[in-house]
Parts: structure tokens; sequence; C-alpha cells
């Protein structure tokens, strides 16, 4: 209640409602399990993670939703920049367009989130007042326009609608793509696809930029260690990256900003190596994972070459 409190005196609206809105929330082990980080020594994969999000299912929902919506998709590719086969790619990978938004009623993800976060996460206090943060983002947001703020319901982190956005993202980067006035995530694909574009222009997306190169290993220079340093930030000009032993394609050798070099576990398999752009990076601005950010170009790509010709 002393939060409630606090979030109502921030936001200047009442705090009855405030202590309403969240003395009705409910704590959910089933959301608190999900935030837990996954036992140490869990190895990642490549090849396992691309094949819950690239399948028939997701990429024939994908053309169905790219026909339905195609002027859209190209009203948002000019005014942003941004790429038809992007946006299909984010909006597939994280709701089948549509089929799976989340059950959980949002108030219960974001308190459960801000008030009992998993103790042995090694960040949780940070976490704890990130969703904290988005509470009183939600609130702010359900007051503003008028929207119960026990009705809505998403994922089990809170994130809301067709793009998933949190709601401090809906606040900054969610737009009326359709003209009529209000910004509906859930039921308006128009709003949707501009508020995806407008969030990667938001991340600095650069327009006809490519998102990756091939990569591959010259054995007698290679400092894997320092090319992996940076993680995925893109830090190194084509020439840096030759000379600590990537080397990239001819055409690749052009261009014209950092890169950085992506590295995809694939358990006991080799890793899967990439130079990835600044527009790579881009996609991990909406979640903070290489894995993801490959997903989503491979699903978007897989959708475009199913489009009929």
């Amino acid at each position: 209640m002393a939060v409630a409190d606090a979030i109502a005196q921030k936001l200047q609206i009442d705090s009855g409602w405030v202590r309403q809105a969240i003395g009705h929330a409910h704590k959910m082990p089933g959301i608190a399990r999900a935030a837990a980080p996954p036992p140490v020594g869990t190895p990642k994969n490549w090849s396992v993670y691309r094949g819950r999000f690239i399948d028939p299912i997701r990429i024939r929902a994908g053309v169905k939703f790219w026909q339905a919506h195609r002027a859209t998709l190209e009203r948002a590719e000019q005014e942003f920049g941004v790429p038809a086969n992007i946006v299909v790619g984010v909006i597939g990978v994280e709701t089948i367009y549509g089929q799976q938004t989340g059950s959980y009623r949002v108030m219960d993800a974001l308190c459960t989130l801000a008030f009992d976060f998993p103790q042995e996460h090694p960040r949780a206090a940070e976490r704890a007042a990130f969703f904290r943060s988005e509470l009183e983002a939600f609130l702010g947001l359900t007051h503003r326009t008028g929207t119960d703020p026990l009705a809505l319901r998403g994922s089990y982190a809170g994130a809301m609608g067709l793009p998933q956005f949190m709601p401090s993202s809906w606040d900054k980067y969610a737009i009326d793509f359709d003209g009529d006035g209000r910004v509906d995530l859930f039921l308006s694909a128009a709003d949707v696809i501009g508020s995806v574009a407008n969030y990667f222009k938001a991340f600095q997306w650069q327009r006809g930029m490519p998102t990756h190169y091939p990569v591959r290993f010259n054995a007698e220079k290679l400092d894997k260690a320092q090319l992996l340093a940076p993680d995925i930030v893109p830090s190194f000009s084509p020439d840096g990256f030759a000379a600590l032993g990537a080397e990239l394609e001819p055409d690749a050798q052009q261009h014209p900003g950092p890169l950085a070099l992506v590295e995809l576990q694939n358990g006991s398999a080799p890793p899967l190596y990439l130079a990835g752009t600044a527009n790579f990076y881009a996609i991990t601005r909406y979640n903070w994972s290489s894995y993801y950010a490959l997903a989503v170009i491979e699903l978007g790509q897989a959708v475009a070459d199913a489009m009929p010709k």
C-alpha cells in the first residue's frame, strides 16, 4: 500500500483507485517460477530455439497476416524504414499474429514480479525495481485511458497485445496508425504494425542496412575472446574484424558501420557465428537476446519466401 500511495502521488491520481487496483492483485507462484533463472549449466541451443518459432504454423499464419495487411506494412516501411518482413517476424515470434497474447491478468503479473520477484535471481533487486516501474506505467496507462486495470491480460511478465509491449513501451512507442484517435495493440493490426516499426526507428533502425553477414575464421589470426568481449554491441569496423581473424564476404567488407561477432550456441554441436550490424542490435532492444533477433529475422524471411508470387 505504501507503493500504491507513492505511485498515486507521482502520477497525481486518486490513491484509493491505485490501492484498490493493487489490492485486487493475486500473487501467482507460476509467474515467479517462470521468472526464475534456468538451472546453472543449462546449455543454450540455437537449433532447438529456432525450431520453436520457424515452423509451418507460424509461417502460414504469417502469410495470412501479411496478405491481409500488405498496404499497412508497406506504409510502415515507407514511413519508418523498417522492412515488412522484420515487423511480420516480430509479431509472429511474439504471439503467432495474435493467437497467443497471454492469459495472465497484467495486474497479477506485474504485482507478483514487483513485490515477490524470485530472490535466487542474480539481479533480483534490479528486476523487482523494473517491474515496480512497469506497474506504475500500467496504472498510469489504464487510468489515462479509462481502462479497468484488472481486465487486461498478457504474458507472465505483463507484456500486452499482439506485439507484447510492456506498459512503458506502450507509453513511449505505441502509436495510432489506423487514425481512429486511440491506440489499440490488442485489436488494431494497423496500430500494432505502426507501433513495432516506430519502436525500431526509436532504437536507430537504419533504412536499407542488412541485419547480419556470414563470417568465417582465419585460425592464424583469430582472437575470439576479444571479438566476443563487447557481447552483441557492434564495436568493430570490417577491417578491425579481419585483423582479429573474422573474415567477411566482399560485400560485407564495405559495410559502413560497426559490427559485432554474434555467437549462438548449439548445445554439444559447434556454435553458429555471424557478423551482426546495428540493425541486428536494434532487434535485440526488443528482447535482449541474439537468439530472439535471429528467430525474428528468419521467421520474417520464411514468411516472405512463402508469400504467393
